[in-house]
């Protein structure tokens, strides 16, 4: 019944805000519970004037999209909350009224220049005409009076032909003043409309100054309406908190390894996102490595019946099932997704970790690790990844070499890591910087169950290493219906480095789980096998400049009526 009343009461919510009984604030976004992968708990806080006469509550500026289940609302004793509504809003941005017109406006007058500057070059390009019929005329002139001057006096004929060239010229002369005339009207006009488009731009400039600093109060955002009972009047302290999915963080990781002393320097980051529709000013954060799974409850076994055996529907179902986990790996680990900057590292100029340590506070729960950062964050509502610095470890390796050249030719540069169970580690992309020199991106995966934990530094080039196949050594043989095939491998490493190094050296030979083939390793030039596996395994110390060879050979015997596929 109770449930009935407050559900109707948050009905007549909204009709009734309009009353004088009704008290506004802004919540303030004080602390921010960000969650591994996506949500995060809002907390927020406001005081507000209240009365006796006080019947409902508004607050704004919240989250758009928040979980209603998980708010929770505190208020003073002497306020009793009866009801709550949670809705959007967005205020109206105000409306230029003469933008609209001065843009047109200005586009006309615009029009207008372009349209005389057509007419100064069709004069321009007159005047030129004019001035070279001018030119010529002139010289036409000048030409019949120096073939006429040796005559003591000029016939007819020339002159009426210098008469007409005369005119000519006068009539050129004329047209070249009125253009020009023309032309410095048409330029002043332009300056006049000019001047005209930059009153017209400078009040629009004006305008534009004058508009609302905070355009983020113009936005959709959350509002929460309470309907309440006030015993007294007061300055309320309100708080309130809930969960929202728009926001969330990755783990991100800095490797600085130093070659000489074989440390590790990580520099543990989160890579924070939030979408929740108000920016975060002044807002202390906590990440928190759990994922919020708002399923508590415990599974239960249900009853176990076999069926029959039906080879069709069986069939059926097992198509079913390849097709659905085709893809699935239960020993992989999915990375999760980060959004790539422009550049995949930008070494950035900023405090050093290690003075941030002492404002993180470190939390460890039984299902999770939280870091409490006593800092201020401002983080924009743009869905942008903002990368915060959380600590910083030193920690010792063992730096050394890994070559597989059955599948690379070049080895890779490992820094073996013990003891890392206690850095509360997350599956995360991570940069690698060796010796102050950007490597590239590696993978952090610490669901594992090795004790140590390999970092891969990329490829060392200086670390030479050949595998061939011995042919002559090679052989095959047939003998009682059965192929007996003799593979002899050789790798030799060579170590370039002025340094000496530790290389890990692996390859294998092949295992049949058939009794028609038979596999056999004949020589491991003193490796380590792994018979489960098939893997030979050599730990070789090379000097600077060193260089050495290693020899391995396995047969294989199957039928000779038979081919294997991946021999």
């Amino acid at each position: 019944m109770k449930l009935i009343l407050v559900l109707i009461s948050s009905i007549y919510l909204l009709p009734l805000m309009a009353q004088k009984d009704t008290a506004k604030a802004i919540a303030t976004l004080q602390h921010a519970t960000v969650y591994y992968g996506y949500g995060a708990e809002l907390n927020h806080s406001t005081k507000i004037a209240i009365n006796k006469n006080t019947k409902y509550i508004v607050i704004d500026k919240l989250a758009t999209n928040i979980d209603i289940n998980s708010l929770q609302i505190s208020v003073p004793e002497n306020v009793s909350l009866l009801a709550q509504q949670f809705t959007t809003y967005n205020l109206p941005f105000p409306i230029k009224p003469k933008s609209n017109k001065y843009d047109a406006v200005i586009k006309k007058m615009r029009d207008s220049i372009k349209a005389n500057g057509k007419l100064l070059m069709s004069l321009a390009n007159k005047i030129d005409i004019e001035q070279t019929v001018l030119v010529k005329t002139e010289k036409m002139i000048e030409s019949t009076i120096a073939t006429s001057g040796s005559k003591t006096a000029l016939n007819a004929d020339v002159l009426k032909l210098i008469e007409f060239y005369t005119s000519k010229v006068e009539r050129n002369k004329k047209l070249i003043f009125d253009y020009t005339q023309e032309q410095d009207v048409i330029k002043e006009k332009n300056i006049e409309i000019n001047e005209r488009i930059n009153v017209l731009e400078n009040e629009i400039i004006e305008q534009e100054n004058n508009a609302p600093e905070d355009e983020e109060q113009y936005k959709t955002q959350g509002r929460l309406i309470m309907q309440v009972m006030c015993n007294t009047a007061e300055n309320a302290d309100i708080k309130l908190s809930y969960f929202t999915n728009n926001a969330g963080w990755q783990p991100l990781y800095d490797i600085r390894v130093t070659s000489k002393s074989n440390d590790v320097k990580l520099i543990y980051k989160a890579s924070l996102t939030q979408n929740t529709g108000i920016n975060w000013k002044n807002v202390k954060l906590t990440l928190s490595t759990s994922a919020p799974n708002f399923s508590t409850e415990a599974p239960l076994l249900s009853a176990w019946h076999l069926q029959l055996y039906a080879p069709q529907v069986y069939k059926a179902l097992q198509g079913k099932v390849a097709g659905v986990n085709s893809n699935f790996n239960i020993n992989m680990t999915p990375a999760p997704t980060i959004t790539d900057d422009v550049n995949d590292f930008i070494q950035e100029k900023t405090e050093d970790v290690s003075v941030l340590d002492k404002y993180v506070n470190l939390k460890q729960g039984l299902l999770n690790t939280s870091f409490e950062i006593d800092l201020p964050y401002d983080i924009e509502s743009n869905g942008l990844a903002h990368s915060i610095n959380v600590k910083s470890t030193t920690i010792k390796s063992n730096i050394k070499n890994y070559a597989v050249p059955k599948l690379d030719a070049t080895p890779y540069l490992l820094a073996e890591i013990t003891d890392w169970q206690n850095l509360d580690l997350i599956p995360g992309n991570a940069n690698i910087i060796l010796d102050d020199t950007y490597i590239g991106k590696s993978f952090i995966n610490p669901n594992t169950t090795l004790d140590t934990l390999n970092l891969s530094l990329g490829k060392d080039k200086r670390v030479a290493v050949k595998r061939t196949l011995v042919k002559e050594a090679s052989k095959s043989k047939t003998k009682d219906n059965f192929i007996t095939q003799t593979f002899v491998y050789e790798i030799t490493v060579r170590n370039n480095k002025t340094t000496e190094i530790n290389l890990v050296l692996k390859d294998q030979y092949p295992l049949s789980n058939t009794t028609d083939i038979e596999t056999k390793l004949l020589d491991d030039d003193k490796a380590t096998v792994n018979e489960e596996l098939g893997t030979l395994t050599w730990r070789v110390k090379l000097g600077a400049g060193e260089n050495k060879t290693y020899r391995f050979s396995y047969s294989v015997k199957y039928p000779k009526d038979k081919k294997i596929q991946n021999l």
